[in-house]
């Protein structure tokens, strides 16, 4: 019997860098509290947020993931047609074929990788970082460049209180490669579909064909997705952090979602993390970008702390699904 040969990558992965783009526009609570008869002071409490980034009308998801994608593949001294695999994380991609990653892909050099879209909402980057490791380890790629990219404004009722007011929208992209020491962690990940309803599109595309619904846009049940985070994924971080053999203690930096201000607070107060840990918090200027959040707050994080770099941090993303993903992973 003829023996059949399978691949084999490296024994590990690790980022090499980071690249991020956010809209060109910086929107003040105050711009949008009309619809949603709220106040700058209610968002700020609340939330955290102060302002977010929004992209210009005819800016799309792709464009900005193209900007990022470029950042990271400069910054990671790797010629991009090295680059056989792309990962895109995204919820807002306007055409749902071809694939935002195949067409980055072809705009950064990268022809003819393998690409594919993830639609995992607010844990998706967590979830592409997982695949790229393991796909790079089992020798399916040599190097991955891997993209959360959102352009949120465009799938937002600006009147719906629940939701409108967080969203912000931005790409982060990051670039794996091989490595001889472990510098991605084992991921813990999973789902709640029973909880669907609690984020998520308010329509199908065929109740707005069929003229039973407007045009489908984001909301949410915001005390069902707060308990559930501060509660439920506290207990994930944690087992992202035993899984990695980590102490919170030993970590850098924690780049929880960019959920809301209080669920960061709350999570950081529950995890025990010592003072030396810098806690991400871009979601202030920022707000809500979805799958593209980790990413941005870590290439903040790491400019405006150039010494957090070979440093640990450990990152959670987790929303609609509910789907969430966590790991730790070692800076570049």
């Amino acid at each position: 019997m003829t023996t059949l040969k399978q691949s084999q990558g490296s024994v590990g992965t690790r980022i090499l860098a980071f690249g991020a783009a956010r809209g060109d526009l910086v929107v003040a609570n105050d711009e949008l509290v009309g619809p949603i008869d709220s106040s700058d002071e209610w968002i700020r409490q609340r939330t955290g947020i102060e302002t977010r980034t929004r992209a210009s009308e005819g800016v799309l998801a792709l464009d900005l993931a193209v900007e990022a994608s470029r950042e990271a593949i400069a910054a990671s001294g790797i010629a991009p047609e090295l680059i056989d695999l792309v990962l895109v994380a995204t919820i807002s991609n306007v055409q749902q074929t071809p694939s935002l990653a195949a067409v980055l892909a072809d705009r950064v050099g990268a022809n003819p990788a393998a690409a594919y879209d993830l639609n995992a909402a607010c844990a998706g980057y967590a979830y592409a970082i997982a695949q790229a490791d393991a796909l790079i380890r089992a020798g399916a790629g040599h190097y991955a460049l891997v993209v959360g990219a959102e352009k949120l404004s465009d799938v937002v009722d600006p009147t719906d209180r629940s939701i409108s007011f967080l969203l912000g929208d931005g790409a982060g992209a990051a670039v794996i490669g091989p490595s001889d020491d472990p510098g991605i962690g084992p991921t813990v990940w999973g789902s709640d579909g029973s909880k669907a309803d609690a984020v998520g599109m308010n329509a199908t595309l065929i109740d707005y064909r069929e003229g039973r619904a407007e045009w489908p846009t984001l909301r949410q049940e915001g005390q069902t997705v707060f308990r559930w985070a501060v509660w439920e994924m506290v207990k994930v971080a944690r087992k992202a952090l035993d899984a990695a053999g980590v102490e919170p203690a030993d970590l850098a930096l924690f780049v929880p979602h960019q959920a809301n201000m209080r669920i960061i607070d709350e999570f950081a107060k529950q995890l025990g993390l010592p003072d030396t840990v810098v806690v991400a918090r871009d979601i202030a200027t920022t707000g809500n970008t979805s799958a593209a959040s980790i990413p941005l707050a870590t290439h903040r994080a790491l400019t405006e702390h150039p010494e957090l770099s070979g440093g640990l941090s450990l990152q959670i993303g987790f929303g609609a699904g509910l789907v969430f993903g966590a790991q730790v992973v070692r800076l570049p």
